[in-house]
């Protein structure tokens, strides 16, 4: 990792530990972070915080990459994985206390509870207070040891966030926190400063619950004398009811959204545009997106996750697919042959006018690809009356006779059938709709008579003429 600080060369990180899936609201961290260091021409580092051997399985460590490589999030260099810099951890914490600025604590656990136990009996907070903070003298033997920093004790911790503003706290509230656990292990709280320094990073853009972590970093920051960070602690992500999005209220990763057929840049922009905006822009293109971002419009309040406005945009970034894209990405869903997909893509114009999300595409898409006699749905058999068959009959007749099957001469065709019964085109279209696609919904009627071709209309239509059971 490289040491190298220069203030004007703008690093960000993206740091997530991976725990199974990547949360929205920490993909939004990971796209503010990423943004910034693109706006500014800068490097944008990804680093594993893995250091939790329990929960960093390779397989949950391949769903955050995955995650970000789907949202389009593209990193400089490898990623990096904390828990390769254990050493390094370590070395840093000794020279801590070569610096006079962190000593070994011999408290054991029990020490401690009683301390713990008697302060909330007396309901104060816990602040330790170690008698060997300042004792140069070896502990007992066998007795193993804790690192802890020195935690300055007079006076306040300024931090000037680019989000929050200025944010104070007296340092009596900082306690002697753990450096290195007994068994030689890095606590979090180191392992993040000496990385953070190692990479260069400049500017840590990171979630607001992780604001009273930072006068504890700059604690080690401050005692090692190396450059500090500039800060911008990112308001959360809260559900429609104003609670931080959890479990209840729905989908929280990443892959979510994509099972759910959102498509990579509507989550792009609108993960974008939750607590940040540049105007009236809803639709931000991530070239946009790059020249426009700064922090000063990252909002101080958390923003609320609206389902309904992410469907809207993803319904937008449908409509402006590349329809050969769109076909390859529901494709799998049906099943379909070379043919069937050719006639797919064929289709999409007129298909994905309809659709919100990939999976309604690919049900929309289903009826071109069923099997006669077609499933009737609720709707569709409601339209499939006795009044309703001689005028698919005439229909069935005036179609056979079209010798160009195209889109005006097949609507001239069906209008003309509608005049001479003396029905409105709606009283004719609709019945054929469902007869042709087993469904009260579908794109034009005229479209869908030529999608699915002369031989399988008239087929169709054949199939509903009768009385079921006739």
């Amino acid at each position: 990792m490289s040491a190298s600080h220069n203030p004007s060369f703008v690093v960000t990180r993206f740091a997530p530990s991976p725990t199974g899936f990547l949360h929205i609201g920490n993909a939004r961290t990971g796209l503010f972070s990423w943004l910034f260091a693109r706006h500014h021409g800068g490097q944008a580092l990804l680093r594993v915080e893995d250091t939790d051997k329990a929960r960093s399985t390779q397989a949950a460590i391949d769903v955050i990459l995955d995650g970000l490589q789907w949202l389009g999030l593209d990193w400089d260099g490898p990623a990096h994985f904390q828990s390769e810099f254990e050493p390094r951890h370590a070395e840093v914490a000794h020279q801590l206390i070569e610096r006079g600025a962190a000593y070994r604590c011999y408290l054991t656990p029990e020490e401690l509870k009683a301390r713990r136990d008697k302060a909330q009996a007396e309901r104060r907070p816990f602040r330790l207070v170690s008698e060997w903070r300042d004792r140069s003298e070896a502990g007992p033997e066998g007795v193993p040891s804790v690192i802890r920093l020195k935690a300055p004790r007079e006076g306040e911790t300024v931090i000037e966030d680019l989000v929050q503003g200025r944010v104070a706290v007296a340092n009596a509230e900082l306690d002697d926190f753990v450096l290195l656990r007994s068994d030689g292990s890095p606590t979090y709280m180191l392992a993040v400063v000496v990385d953070d320094h190692d990479m260069g990073v400049t500017h840590i853009i990171r979630g607001d619950d992780h604001l009273n972590n930072a006068f504890r970093q700059l604690a080690i920051i401050r005692a090692m004398g190396w450059p500090e960070p500039t800060y911008a602690h990112i308001p959360l992500i809260h559900g429609p009811d104003g609670a931080k999005l959890s479990k209840r209220h729905g989908a929280l990763g990443v892959h979510d959204y994509r099972d759910m057929g959102i498509l990579p840049e509507a989550l792009f922009n609108y993960l974008l545009r939750l607590g940040w905006g540049h105007g009236d822009d809803e639709i931000i293109s991530k070239d946009q997106a790059i020249a426009w971002f700064d922090l000063d419009h990252v909002g101080k309040s958390p923003s609320r996750f609206d389902m309904k406005k992410l469907e809207s945009l993803n319904a937008h970034y449908i409509r402006e697919a590349d329809n050969e894209r769109l076909a390859k990405l529901v494709a799998g869903q049906l099943d379909l042959t070379k043919a069937d997909s050719d006639m797919l893509e064929r289709a999409m114009p007129e298909l994905k006018s309809r659709a919100h999300d990939l999976n309604q595409l690919a049900e929309g898409a289903r009826f071109l690809f069923a099997k006669r006699p077609l499933a009737i749905d609720e709707g569709a058999a409601a339209l499939l009356t006795a009044d309703s068959r001689p005028l698919l009959r005439a229909a069935h007749d005036a179609l056979g006779k079209v010798a160009a099957w195209e889109h005006d001469r097949l609507e001239e065709a069906v209008r003309l059938v509608a005049e001479q019964a003396d029905v409105k085109l709606g009283k004719l279209a609709q019945p054929l709709r469902a007869a042709l696609t087993g469904r009260s919904t579908s794109p034009g009627i005229f479209d869908v008579l030529v999608l699915l071709g002369q031989g399988e209309s008239l087929a169709r239509i054949a199939d509903q003429m009768v009385e079921p059971n006739a």
